[in-house]
C-alpha cells in the first residue's frame, strides 16, 4: 500500500552555520558595539547573552533573520524568558524542537480522520507519523492539506512509497 511518513527533523549543521553568522555580525555591527552580544550553540538549545535586555531582543531577531536566510523555519524555536543577569545584563535560553511530540501526533491523526478520505489511515511510529492509503492521489491530497494546515512545529513529508 502507498504511504508517507510526517517528520519534523530540524538540520543541526544549518542552526550551526546561522548560529555562527550571528555572532560574526554582532562583532562587526556599530550597534552591537561593547555589548557582548553572543549566541552559544547547545545539542538542544541556543543560549543568548547581551550587556542589556534590548540588545538581547536585538540579537534574537538577528539570529531569526540569519535562520529564515538557510531555510530553518522558525516553528522549531522555542523562546525562553528573558532572564537578568549580573550588572543589567540580560540572557535568553532558546529551545530547539525537533521530532513529532505525542500530543502533534494525535493532532495529525485527528486531521487524517477529519479529510473524510475513506482510504487513508495514520499511525504514530516514535517521532514520526506514517500515513498509508489504497491511491497515490489521496496521500497527495493529504500532503497539500498539511502543507496548508498550521501546527506549531514543521513538517517534513519523508519515504513516500508507491
Amino acid at each position: 500500500m502507498p504511504s508517507f511518513d510526517i517528520v519534523s527533523d530540524l538540520d543541526l549543521q544549518e542552526v550551526r552555520n546561522a548560529v555562527d553568522q550571528t555572532n560574526r555580525e554582532a562583532t562587526t555591527r556599530f550597534d552591537f558595539k561593547n555589548t557582548n552580544a553572543v549566541v552559544e550553540f547547545g545539542e538542544k538549545e541556543l543560549k543568548l547573552a547581551a550587556s542589556t535586555e534590548d540588545r538581547l531582543r536585538a540579537l534574537y531577531q538577528l539570529l531569526e533573520e540569519k535562520l529564515v536566510k538557510r531555510q530553518v523555519s522558525l516553528k522549531s524555536l522555542e523562546p525562553g524568558k528573558v532572564e537578568e543577569a549580573s550588572a543589567g545584563a540580560a540572557r535568553q535560553r532558546v529551545g530547539l524542537k525537533a521530532g513529532i511530540s505525542q500530543e502533534v501526533g494525535k493532532k495529525i491523526n485527528k486531521m487524517v480522520k477529519e479529510m473524510g478520505v475513506k482510504s487513508l489511515s495514520s499511525s504514530i511510529q516514535g517521532d514520526q507519523v506514517r500515513v498509508t492509503g489504497k491511491q497515490r492521489d489521496d496521500l497527495q491530497q493529504a500532503i497539500a492539506f498539511f502543507k496548508q494546515s498550521d501546527l506549531d512545529v514543521p513538517l517534513q513529508f519523508t519515504n513516500f512509497r508507491d
